[in-house]
């Protein structure tokens, strides 16, 4: 079973009109919106594409032959 965790979002207002958007705990996800639905939206995409993007690298290195472990993490 997979615990729930929570991550930070972070909307910026920027000059130039619209919003700049990213997470704070992983790297590499952030976009920008011209309404902060917008933002939102495009967010929760940019996630799911480095999340699934961080998958098949990893499955790349199992691919290879080298050892290695897989197991579920558990998060408070």
């Amino acid at each position: 079973m997979m615990e729930r965790i929570s991550i930070t979002a972070v909307y910026v207002e920027v000059p130039e009109g619209g919003y700049a958007a990213y997470v704070e705990e992983i790297p590499g996800v952030n976009t920008q919106g011209e309404t902060l639905e917008e933002a939102k939206s495009n967010l929760k995409e940019a996630l799911l594409m480095v999340l699934e993007t961080n998958k098949i690298l990893a499955q790349k290195t199992l691919n290879q032959g080298l050892r290695s472990i897989r197991e579920s993490v558990a998060l408070l």
